[in-house]
């Protein structure tokens, strides 16, 4: 394992999901940042969307997120 995040699909109708269940924020693999754009703005600013390139990133953005 290298640590590096893939791209996935179905971006748009995985944040919608999100939005809809109340999710607040999503966190993407930044080579889907393309795909975002094709999300509404109004749901784009209510939620946080975070694109990270490594599995390090993910741990970091979780644990400011949920200190223990």
């Amino acid at each position: 394992m290298t640590g590096r995040i893939l791209p996935v699909g179905g971006v748009k109708e995985k944040v919608l999901a999100a939005h809809r269940a109340g999710i607040k924020t999503v966190v993407f693999p930044i080579k889907n940042e393309a795909n975002l754009r094709a999300i509404p703005e109004e749901i784009q600013n209510d939620l946080k969307i975070i694109t990270i390139d490594e599995l390090t990133e993910v741990v970091d953005q979780v644990l400011k997120q949920n200190p223990i």
